[in-house]
């Protein structure tokens, strides 16, 4: 490779890095797997170590994750959140430890003794403590600022708020992986899909997701743990070893990883990888390697660092799990949208532990691109280790008569036609084929069926899928209505079905009453309006008030426009609402369910908040917080937050150089605050 080549390909690869960077630390939305990222990272430090004069001052070997994004404060850490570099076999491991042995000038006779822990596939956050006392958490950022998330992390049940103990510093700085049960995660992207919200590609995202949420409500709802594995900056430290200072940690009343042992010499490390590997799939939460220290704290002192990672710690991946298998069928499944889904039907294979037999292939734009078709022999991969997927045909595998795969034009349920819909803002042509039978497609009808009474929505206790999926065979309910009327039409009949008794059937009936009463945001989210989801929903509840005006607003070109100015509104939330409600099935269901059911105001504001209520408006620089923050706030204290000024703005907050919205506020005489105004008025002051 030429000088010139060299360079090109490490520019190319300096850009691409960055921007995997940012969407896996700033956003929590890969594009790539680990394998293939650290692929990438591997290419750049090969090329760097052969041409180090094109060594750049922004190289990702240099820095740590990506910048902090908007919405959080930012904490500068006292000493730096670095990562570490990684071992991809055990050649890796072993010049690890051969460099230690010669930085150090240690003598054959003495051996260096190693703690391996876990390495838990989460985001890394810190936590401080002043005089034992919980005082502030930050997430790693860019490896020097991260972003500000104590109240975040003051939602997980294993933070104290003050240490226990003996030998607890006066200061010191604890650094730990947030994370999610892999049963936990599954069951939330379970809930998100009955929601119709894109499930989380994996743990990782989810648990990074929640944590890194505005809503503070949000984080709380999620079973977020932590695991605490180091250190940053402290006053004193109770121990001599960095297994000493686990057990010290351990004893203040924090959780610190299981299976950290101290191993000695190469070969008692590399059984240890090799022990925890055949035990990955036992575990309850993932982890994608393991991780060695140096135990002795003065020789992690000496070793010190490089650009970007300490000398005395090293991450030992997993290889990617994947195995191949026969593709047998394709099938379609229709979701409560009338999304198509193509699954893929596979002869049965275990994957890292887990018997996988159906995969997704996500549309049918993803199967013409990777070329799947019946028969073939394909490559299958648990993306982060969880989420089945395949990767993608094996040539060699693939039988003659295979032929490529037909996307149903009909849907297979109801045989409406199935479209693929066209952004008339953008011209862009959605990915996903919808069926447009609506509740006449009896799949639609179970699935919205199902999402009505989930916990999110109407949370029916006894009434789930197969009670769903029972009723409906019976022809007792083919529509929301007549859950609420399902006690009159069937009363005590139901105790006669299998699976039922007189208790039971009691039991459920009574659940259904007790729901006849319900808050308005639940009611919206139950509703099944795509891209409304809980958040959405509940802000459309703040808005209208009742559903009165919410018909009122949906039929008026006025509504509309007061509609596209809440914050986190956009066009297609909007053109689902006017769709959802311009069907006439759909109003006859609303129109039934208000005449059945009480539906409550949701949940607003102390009455003491001077702010509840009002519409506000944030333009221009603010000095104390980001726009997010500030929009955040308002409406936690019960504020409307609208992107634009019109007659309807009760507050406009006018911050530094406020152009034409602050022009806009003074043509129609609106209350125009500065920033230090509206916190004293909200109280934050």
């Amino acid at each position: 490779m030429t000088r010139k080549e060299a360079k090109k390909e490490i520019d190319d690869l300096v850009r691409d890095i960055g921007r995997h960077d940012r969407l896996y630390h700033g956003g929590d939305a890969p594009e790539i797997d680990d394998a293939a990222y650290d692929a990438l990272r591997r290419r750049l430090e090969d090329l760097e170590a052969r041409f180090p004069d094109l060594l750049r001052d922004d190289s990702p070997s240099r820095r740590v994750g990506a910048a902090p994004a908007g919405g959080f404060a930012t904490v500068a850490h006292g000493v730096p959140m670095l990562s570490l570099g990684n071992a991809f076999d055990e050649a890796d491991v072993a010049d690890f430890l051969a460099r230690v042995r010669r930085f150090l000038g240690l003598g054959d006779d003495e051996e260096v003794e190693v703690v391996a822990e876990p390495k838990v596939d989460g985001l890394a956050v810190s936590l401080r403590y002043e005089r034992g006392r919980f005082v502030r958490a930050a997430t790693r950022g860019d490896g020097h600022t991260g972003e500000d998330i104590t109240a975040n992390v003051a939602t997980l049940d294993e933070v104290p708020q003050c240490l226990k103990g003996e030998a607890i510093p006066d200061l010191i700085e604890l650094r730990g992986e947030v994370y999610l049960c892999r049963e936990d995660f599954l069951q939330l992207n379970r809930d998100r899909v009955a929601q119709d919200e894109r499930p989380f590609a994996n743990p990782r995202n989810a648990a990074a997701g929640s944590l890194r949420q505005l809503d503070v409500s949000v984080t709380r709802s999620r079973p977020l743990r932590l695991f605490i594995y180091a250190w940053g900056e402290a006053s004193t430290l109770p121990a001599a070893t960095h297994s000493g200072m686990l057990e010290a940690i351990a004893g203040w009343g924090l959780p610190v990883a299981p299976d950290v042992r101290v191993a000695r010499g190469l070969d008692d490390v590399l059984a240890f990888h090799r022990r925890i590997g055949d035990r990955r799939a036992e575990l309850p939460f993932d982890i994608d390697g393991v991780v060695y220290k140096v135990d002795r704290l003065d020789w992690q002192s000496r070793l010190g660092f490089v650009s970007r990672a300490p000398r005395w710690a090293l991450a030992h991946k997993f290889p990617a799990e994947k195995a191949t298998t026969v593709l047998r069928d394709i099938q379609i499944q229709v979701g409560r949208t009338g999304s198509l889904t193509p699954v893929a039907v596979l002869d049965p294979v275990n994957v890292g532990g887990v018997v996988v037999e159906r995969a997704t292939l996500h549309n049918e734009e993803e199967i013409r691109r990777k070329d799947v078709r019946i028969g073939d022999t394909v490559t299958i991969q648990r993306a982060g280790d969880v989420i089945p997927q395949v990767l993608g045909p094996v040539p060699a595998g693939r039988p003659d008569d295979a032929l490529p795969f037909v996307f149903p034009e009909t849907c297979p349920v109801c045989g409406s036609q199935a479209v693929r819909d066209t952004n008339a803002r953008t011209g862009q042509v959605d990915v996903v084929r919808r069926c447009t039978g609506g509740l006449r497609c009896t799949a639609q009808i179970v699935e919205r069926l199902r999402h009505f009474v989930s916990r999110q929505a109407f949370d029916i206790e006894g009434l789930g899928d197969r009670q769903i999926a029972q009723f409906r065979e019976k022809g007792w309910i083919s529509s929301p209505v007549d859950i609420f009327d399902l006690e009159e039409k069937v009363g005590n009949a139901l105790a006669d079905e299998e699976g039922w008794g007189e208790t039971s059937s009691r039991n459920l009936y009574a659940a259904i009453a007790d729901r006849r009463t319900i808050a308005f945001d639940r009611f919206i989210n139950a509703l099944g309006v795509r891209h409304v989801g809980e958040t959405t929903a509940r802000l459309l509840a703040r808005h209208w008030s009742e559903p009165a005006t919410m018909r009122q607003a949906l039929d008026s070109a006025s509504g509309l426009e007061d509609l596209q100015d809440i914050d986190s509104i956009g066009p297609a939330v909007v053109d689902s609402l006017v769709a959802f409600f311009s069907d006439a099935g759909n109003r006859a269901v609303l129109d039934g369910l208000l005449e059945r059911l009480t539906i409550e105001p949701v949940a607003r504001v102390a009455d003491y908040s001077p702010v509840a209520g009002k519409s506000v408006v944030f333009t221009g620089s603010l000095k104390t917080m980001t726009r997010q923050e500030a929009k955040a706030r308002a409406e936690a204290l019960g504020a409307r937050v609208a992107g634009s000024v019109s007659a309807k703005t009760d507050i406009v907050v006018a911050g530094e150089a406020a152009g034409s919205k602050l022009k806009r506020a003074r043509e129609l005489s609106l209350a125009v605050m500065t920033e230090e105004e509206w916190l004293a008025l909200a109280g934050q002051a």
